[in-house]
């Protein structure tokens, strides 16, 4: 069969919608504080709620990922994304609420890991690098646009950003009818689901990759939940102006990750992460010295531009060094660690601001992500014999299927 750009334009709507599932709402949480009667350190827990119940689903699924079809699992994450999104509309209690936002995580569970994983099906080499740059892109357009619309639609009531997930049921038909089947079936099918990944993980690239997954989401986190209520304390901000601000990160990553693949070939994976790390830790821990909203964009943009190359680069390092045989149980780990970091940020941070106050919050992600750089450099010897092995590996492999003749170029 042939998977053609729309099939990989599917893939990144997916993503997209995945990634959507948070950000929408981030501008939007000063807002419902009043309406729903908590405190704004409750609120936090529409997020973690979320993200919590998409780390533990998406091991679950990840037991069964590499055992039967793609869209088996995909379109009933699709429905169940967005029918709770539709339904959390209606509600008005912060309780019911976060239940409906608890099975809402179950859908997204399976969206970002089989976008990943189809593209892991479907390309090898510089092709799998390429592909994942336009999924990456497709994040990061979420990161710029949910918060716009979540913002924009919070100006029509505080509930209405849930809409925005109904999206996804129109969707859902089209991936029934539109998107190859990419699965492959094995004569002798010995997959012990979840447990084949932890061996795997003994192969310290593999473990690390999977910890950064965690250290770039939550440092992602610190900065989507708690700019909001910074800018609404010292700049006197709507949720409409903070999704604007935010923006101005999204922005930055699509130019970045539209530019990895050139900086990959020119640098190797991991000094490109280190990179991205450093710019983030940096852009972070600058925040609480500025005054300015004008510095406040600037430092948006770096923070945007290390992020854009830290996700990108390492999304696709998990896809080219995990076993075939295990990739999906591997990538459902890898995205499970995402979602710990996303559900941990405002958890820990939360803490942190209960005790003392914002800017201590943004000084000690923007420590943790130099930290990070660091470790991240000093790990570069155990890296550097990799692409040597997958170049190898991937003249000795043949596809079961067909990608379209037509070349992923450098467009979007």
């Amino acid at each position: 069969m042939q998977f053609k750009k729309t099939h990989l334009l599917m893939l990144c709507v997916t993503a997209f919608f995945a990634m959507a599932g948070s950000a929408i709402l981030a501008p939007v949480l000063p807002e419902m504080v009043a309406p729903l009667g908590t405190t704004s350190h409750e609120i936090g827990l529409m997020i973690s709620v979320y993200t919590i119940s998409t780390a533990i689903f998406t091991l679950v699924i990840g037991h069964f990922i590499d055992r039967v079809n793609r869209k088996s699992i995909l379109v009933p994450c699709l429905v169940i994304y967005g029918l709770m999104g539709l339904i959390s509309y209606f509600v008005s209690y912060l309780q019911l609420l976060l239940v409906m936002r608890f099975i809402q995580g179950i859908g997204v569970a399976g969206m970002m890991s089989l976008s990943m994983l189809i593209v892991g099906d479907v390309y090898k080499g510089h092709d799998s690098l390429h592909a994942m740059s336009r999924v990456s892109m497709a994040i990061a357009i979420g990161t710029v646009s949910a918060p716009l619309i979540g913002g924009g639609l919070a100006i029509l009531g505080w509930n209405y950003p849930f809409l925005f997930y109904a999206l996804s049921l129109p969707f859902a038909v089209l991936v029934i009818f539109f998107l190859p089947e990419t699965s492959v079936k094995k004569e002798n099918d010995s997959h012990s689901g979840i447990i084949d990944v932890f061996p795997v993980l003994r192969d310290l690239r593999i473990l690390y990759t999977v910890f950064l997954s965690f250290a770039i989401f939550f440092l992602l986190f610190s900065v989507i939940i708690y700019m909001p209520f910074m800018l609404k304390a010292v700049f006197g901000y709507t949720a409409k102006q903070a999704g604007y601000v935010l923006a101005f990160e999204g922005t930055a990553v699509i130019i970045m990750a539209s530019r990895v693949k050139t900086l990959v070939t020119k640098y190797s994976m991991i000094q490109v992460i280190t990179a991205g790390f450093a710019l983030v830790g940096l852009a972070i821990l600058a925040i609480p010295f500025t005054n300015s909203i004008v510095t406040v964009l600037l430092l948006m943009l770096v923070f945007g531009a290390g992020y854009g190359l830290a996700q990108t680069t390492n999304d696709a390092q998990i896809i080219r060094i995990s076993p075939s045989g295990s990739r999906g149980g591997v990538l459902s780990m890898h995205n499970t660690m995402k979602y710990t970091g996303q559900s941990l940020s405002p958890i820990v941070l939360g803490i942190v601001l209960l005790h003392s106050d914002i800017n201590t919050v943004f000084t000690l992600s923007g420590i943790l992500g130099l930290l990070i750089a660091l470790t991240t450099y000093l790990m570069k010897g155990h890296f550097e014999r990799i692409d040597e092995e997958i170049h190898v590996k991937s003249t000795k492999t043949s596809l079961p299927y067909s990608v379209s003749p037509e070349p992923l170029d450098d467009r979007v």
